[in-house]
C-alpha cells in the first residue's frame, strides 16, 4: 500500500477540539526542528503540506491530515484511509511558563486518551541521540502504550552523519528506520512500516469508543 493523496483537514489546539477519531491515526512527535515537517512532506509527497515554523516550538496546535493508501499493485483491494497527526515539537519553545504547562497537559492528555492513535511515530535526531528529553519521551512511549498500538523510532537527518557513525547508529538501533530527507532515504520503509501495520494480515481493530463528545478514554 502506498500513499496516494494527503491533504489538510484541520487545526486543534486539545482532545476536546479534535476530529471525531473515525479513522486510525499515526502521530508524530519530536524536539522542535528535528524534521517533522519535512518528513511528512516527504511521505506524502506533497511539497508544503506540513508547514515549519521559523522559529522552533513557535506551532502550538495539532494539526491533522487525511491520507488515502492504494494498492497499486492489485487494484482490486479498496483504498485504505489513515490520518496524519502532526504534533507540536517538544524543547526550546519560547513562551511563558503557564502556556507551556498548558501546551504539555493537552499533549500528555491527547496521546494518552486518544483512542484512534494506532501508531506513534517518535523522531530523533541522529546527531544527539542521547538527550535526556528523547528518553523521557520514550519511557513516556512505553509507559502509555496499549497493546494494539506500535512506535517506531526515525532517526532524522542521517546525511549528516559519517558512514561510520551512521553503522554504529544502526547496529544500537536494529529496529529503527533512519531517514534523509534530503537524499530520500528510508521514505519507503517508513511508508511500509505504516501501510503494513495498519491494513496488514495482523492489524490492529480500532477501538469504536465513543461518548456525547465524540471520544472516550480507552479502557482495555
Amino acid at each position: 500500500m502506498n500513499i496516494v493523496e494527503a491533504s489538510f483537514k484541520e487545526s486543534a489546539q486539545s482532545i476536546e477540539d479534535s476530529p471525531s477519531p473515525d479513522v486510525a491515526e499515526i502521530a508524530f512527535l519530536g524536539r522542535s526542528n528535528v524534521g517533522k515537517s519535512s518528513l511528512l512532506n516527504s511521505l506524502t509527497q506533497r511539497k508544503g503540506l506540513a508547514k515549519s515554523s521559523s522559529t522552533p516550538g513557535k506551532t502550538q496546535l495539532i494539526n491533522y491530515f487525511d491520507v488515502r493508501f492504494k494498492d497499486r499493485e492489485n487494484k482490486e483491494v479498496d483504498d485504505r484511509y489513515a490520518r496524519f497527526v502532526d504534533l507540536p515539537g517538544f524543547g526550546y519553545a519560547r513562551v511563558s511558563k503557564s502556556i507551556k504547562k498548558d501546551w504539555h497537559r493537552n499533549l500528555t492528555e491527547f496521546l494518552e486518551k486518544r483512542p484512534s492513535l494506532q501508531i506513534f511515530v517518535h523522531l530523533i535526531d541522529s546527531r544527539h541521540v542521547d538527550l535526556e528529553i528523547d528518553k523521557s519521551v520514550d519511557e513516556f512511549l512505553h509507559h502509555i502504550k496499549r497493546g494494539d498500538q506500535l512506535i517506531i523510532d526515525v532517526f532524522t537527518k542521517t546525511d549528516k552523519l559519517k558512514q561510520a557513525d551512521l553503522h554504529k547508529l544502526r547496529a544500537k538501533n536494529p529496529e529503527g528506520i533512519f531517514i534523509s530527507n534530503l537524499k530520500k532515504r528510508g521514505i519507503e520503509k517508513l511508508e511500509s512500516a505504516i501501510a503494513t501495520y495498519l491494513f496488514g494480515e495482523n492489524a490492529p481493530v480500532l477501538p469504536e469508543i465513543e461518548n456525547e463528545n465524540g471520544y472516550e478514554e480507552f479502557i482495555d
